[in-house]
């Protein structure tokens, strides 16, 4: 099997030093292995049949012919899952294998184990499948309204938030109804991974994931295990944004090896992982601001409906965070939002990057923008005037104790000088190529657009991360089972720990469910503050020790004692002592690190739900071919409130990572769903930018202001991007058209032939 272990010792560059990451040149090269490379030499391939209905009653599954296919050695239905029927991220709603219906295109109903993968095809088609087809329901507007798709019923949440006094109107009211698509996560590698029988009769499962002891309880519950004798491990990572939240093939894989006491690995296609993971949630959502004439907000009404599609994954937990920042980062004394995601029989949707507050973000500043025009005044200027700072009240009723600079981020996003000038070769315009691109027909436009985001879990969550430092020979060996998707855990757990314990040598192990606590997930931007948090409080314990240890032999008072550059040393002279020689006899320690407590919403959507909160804005200046509805990035210019930056490297990436995402939900990815199908299921129909369609991204400040409780002051970085940049950039395309353009992504039709137009 491909060794999995790729962390190695390396002299790492302390906090706040530009570090490379180590897989990054063999990614780049083509070396790196991904968990579609896995090898055992006495393995089979896993396959799935999956529903071609979006509803449908299961008559009946007949595998007789897919049994009798040469090499096949396992046709499994849901009559072999061992277990509990069911999984889930936040309900455990969802079948293993479908039983007498199926919800969604796409859903598994039978699983095959075969010599290769041309025997594990000819077995699928050989499975019959009585299907009687329903009537999907596809509307979430519906949803409510109609007969229960799912024993737990059509709505999965609701959240009435009702903040401050009801009975406040504002002199200037603006109003607008806003859509957002479907959008993929379109990471780089699809869903694989390999599970191999333990002589424990347990099984190890090699899988991409972001929440390795999630998944392995949720495995374990379907094997009917004791989570003990179910052991992850995580492989290579092709990417993650929100989609590897959710099991995919994990039971599936699991359950065949068993069945066979063989190695089996399944790698889906890309066809197939368009229908074997969730999406971001499509939003409908109506928004009402009031106003004074000064341009203060005195009052927020909206209602948004988020399709969940047929299981609720992590529905509960966005529509909370679309609820509780719909108005965005302003101060708003009075609100009521009423939020619901609901079941239907579309694709099933779940966590992706900055979930919840992407969708409400580009409506809350569409709304601002339409505001500013209401009142006659600079849309910058609307934004400065109401923006939140510390101390100020959200509208769930928390005050923000921690740092919250958002007029820092306004206005040095705003005023940063701008380098974009009108393109003279036809190249350089929308459509880019010679006749096609006509300078006449080009018109360019400009806006700005700010968001934010909670930080770490919410709503009394038990969020915690375990780590353990292991101190021998100068070299500190550490263990955490945070998964590094691309955001960068790799190199900041060396730097936390060369920071703290002085150390040039750091080696981190593999992430695995063996041997320590859980991380949680890598997601929520929270693997920063919560694994970072672990390691930067396992490693102090460490020196502590040690000093404590030296001290006691050495005769000297341990507070007078530093580590630095590999070596102890006492301030008052005296005791120098190389950091392998002060540790040949090891030193570790372990620990569970937790954030600030929050508290569940109560029923009106008020209470402390949050520890902390990230801002961002960007302005975007695009070039529009009103002619051909083209459109053109020219740039984005971004501000954010990072806390404190651990890696300038990592955060460049991350910004312009997020807003990478953010223009292709803008003006190209959508998952297209007719009639609860999905239409473009491929990356030759399903578009997302490419380096000829990404603008530059200008940093215009990132602004520092240390976050208490949080490791040297860091906030997390990568969700706020992806969260104002689509906003952004629709609305310069509205400022260059004219245009409402009031759903995104912002099609070429939306411009040329816009609605009510002859």
């Amino acid at each position: 099997m491909t060794d999995l272990a790729t962390s190695k010792r390396t002299a790492a560059p302390r906090i706040g030093e530009d570090t490379p990451r180590p897989d990054g040149v063999p990614k780049v090269a083509g070396t790196f292995a991904f968990s579609s490379d896995l090898y055992h030499d006495r393995m089979l391939w896993g396959g799935t049949l999956r529903s071609p209905h979006p509803s449908a009653r299961i008559r009946s599954v007949d595998i007789s012919a897919a049994v009798a296919v040469t090499g096949v050695h396992a046709v499994l239905t849901n009559e072999d899952v061992p277990g509990s029927l069911t999984y889930g991220l936040e309900h455990r709603d969802q079948p293993v294998l479908a039983a007498d219906v199926v919800r969604y295109e796409g859903e598994p109903v039978a699983i095959v184990a075969a010599d290769n993968p041309e025997a594990v095809r000819m077995a699928i088609d050989a499975i019959a499948v009585d299907y009687e087809p329903l009537d999907p329901l596809v509307d979430p507007d519906l949803a409510e309204r109609a007969d229960p798709i799912h024993p737990d019923g059509n709505l999965v949440r609701r959240i009435n938030l009702i903040h401050g006094d009801q009975d406040v109107r504002g002199e200037v009211q603006v109003e607008g109804t806003y859509e957002v698509g479907m959008q993929d996560q379109a990471f780089l590698g699809p869903e694989s991974g390999m599970a191999v029988p333990a002589e424990d009769g347990g099984i190890d499962l090699y899988v991409a994931t972001q929440w390795l002891h999630s998944d392995r309880d949720q495995v374990a519950d379907c094997l009917g295990l004791d989570p003990a004798r179910v052991r992850l491990t995580l492989s290579g990572v092709g990417g993650a944004f929100g989609a590897r939240e959710d099991l995919s093939l994990h039971v599936h894989l699991c359950m065949l090896a068993l069945h066979t006491r063989r190695p089996v690995k399944m790698v889906y296609s890309r066809e197939e992982s368009f229908h074997g993971h969730v999406h971001r949630h499509p939003a409908r959502m109506w928004f009402r601001h009031h106003a004074d004439r000064d341009g203060t907000i005195v009052r927020v009404e909206s209602r948004l409906v988020l399709d969940g599609g047929a299981y609720a994954s992590s529905s509960g937990a966005v529509i909370a965070n679309a609820t509780c920042f719909a108005a965005g980062p302003y101060r708003v004394p009075s609100a009521h939002i009423d939020g619901a995601v609901v079941r239907t029989n579309n694709p099933p949707c779940g966590a992706m990057r900055g979930f919840g507050a992407v969708q409400t973000c580009y409506a809350h500043e569409a709304q601002m923008d339409r505001l500013a025009d209401a009142l006659g005044m600079d849309p910058v200027e609307l934004r400065l005037h109401n923006a939140l700072a510390p101390g100020d009240e959200l509208l769930t009723g928390q005050t923000i104790t921690g740092t919250a600079p958002v007029a820092e981020v306004i206005r040095t996003c705003a005023d940063h000088p701008s380098g974009a000038s009108m393109a003279v070769d036809p190249m350089e315009l929308p459509g880019g190529a010679g006749r096609t691109a006509d300078p006449e027909h080009v018109v360019r436009g400009e806006a700005f657009a700010l968001g934010f985001k909670n930080l770490l879990f919410s709503e009394g969550f038990d969020d915690f991360s375990e780590a353990s430092c292991h101190l021998a020979d100068g070299v500190a060996t550490i263990t955490s089972a945070c998964a590094e998707v691309g955001q960068g855990f790799v190199t900041l757990a060396q730097q936390i720990t060369c920071e703290v314990l002085g150390v040039d040598d750091v080696v981190l192990l593999p992430a695995s469910t063996d041997g320590i606590g859980s991380a949680g997930s890598t997601s929520a931007s929270r693997q920063t503050w919560m694994s970072g948090g672990a390691i930067q409080e396992a490693c102090g314990q460490v020196r502590v020790q040690l000093l404590e240890r030296l001290a006691a032999e050495h005769g000297v008072d341990a507070d007078d004692l530093v580590v630095a550059d590999g070596r102890v040393v006492s301030m008052a002279g005296g005791l120098e002592i190389d950091l392998v020689e002060a540790t040949a006899e090891p030193i570790e320690a372990s620990v569970v690190f937790r954030h600030a407590p929050t508290l569940p919403l109560d029923e009106n959507g008020q209470g402390d739900a949050h520890v902390s909160f990230a801002f961002s804005a960007h302005r975007a200046i695009v070039d529009v071919d009103v002619e051909l509805g083209l459109v053109k990035v020219v740039e984005l210019t971004t501000s954010q409130d990072v806390g404190r930056v651990l890696n300038p490297l990592q955060t460049i990436g991350q910004l312009e990572g997020g807003a990478a995402q953010g223009v292709g939900l803008a003006v190209m990815e959508e998952v297209l769903v007719e009639g609860g199908r999905i239409r473009n299921a491929s990356f030759t129909d399903y578009l997302v930018p490419t380096a000829l369609d990404m603008p530059p991204v200008e940093i215009a400040a990132l602004i520092e202001q240390a976050e208490s409780g949080a490791p040297f002051g860091a906030k997390g970085i990568g969700e706020p991007p992806s969260i104002s940049s689509t906003a952004a950039v629709a609305a310069a395309i509205r400022n260059a058209t004219g245009l409402d353009l009031p759903r995104v992504p912002v099609r070429p039709t939306d411009i040329v032939f816009p609605e009510g137009a002859a």
